[in-house]
């Protein structure tokens, strides 16, 4: 049996395994600890019976008036426990807090351009591709990203997810 729970503190020393896939971002301890305080209803992990870590997602809310919207900031599941339907379920957890906790009009996130496992997965979500974003993922394996979008609820007619005609720049991405 799986439990979805909040991240805590100790988890920090427990997902090395689940951090330990190259298509996985890891960011210092500071950040992690931003999130935990600043959003902690978006940092959730999949915990088997036995207490192992099976998988994290770690989000936020941001945005301004009809951009307010809730946002995909790493989502990861433990080689062993893919295919089960924890990326499933956690992204619906995230949709539903953007949705009727936060009022939020979309969900959006950023994907590297070669993960297709990834893009396969939001494609069968709900996600699309809004736009590509040049350069999004820098230094060693520098690589471009998708940002996919999902309208929810206040966004019926679909708007926030009409893709853009060009590619832009990191540079050019909203500073919420």
């Amino acid at each position: 049996m799986t439990t979805l729970r909040p991240f805590q503190c100790n988890d920090l020393w427990k997902f090395n395994k689940v951090n330990l896939d190259p298509l996985t971002e890891t960011y210092n301890l500071g950040f992690y600890f931003q999130y935990m305080a600043q959003w902690p209803e978006y940092f959730t992990v999949a915990e088997s019976a036995s207490g192992d870590m099976m998988g994290y997602i770690m989000g936020k809310v941001e945005g301004r008036d009809t951009d307010w919207h809730g946002h995909v900031t790493a989502l990861t599941v433990a080689p062993e426990y893919r295919r089960l339907g924890l990326a499933n379920q956690m992204m619906k957890d995230l949709e539903d807090i953007s949705e009727n906790r936060h009022g939020g009009y979309f969900v959006d996130l950023f994907v590297r351009k070669s993960n297709d496992v990834a893009v396969k997965l939001y494609e069968k979500l709900g996600y699309q591709t809004y736009r590509t974003v040049i350069e999004y993922y820098s230094g060693e394996n520098s690589e471009d990203a998708y940002d996919m979008r999902k309208s929810l609820g206040k966004d019926p007619e679909k708007k926030k997810m009409i893709p853009l005609d060009r590619p832009i720049h990191p540079h050019e991405l909203e500073r919420w």
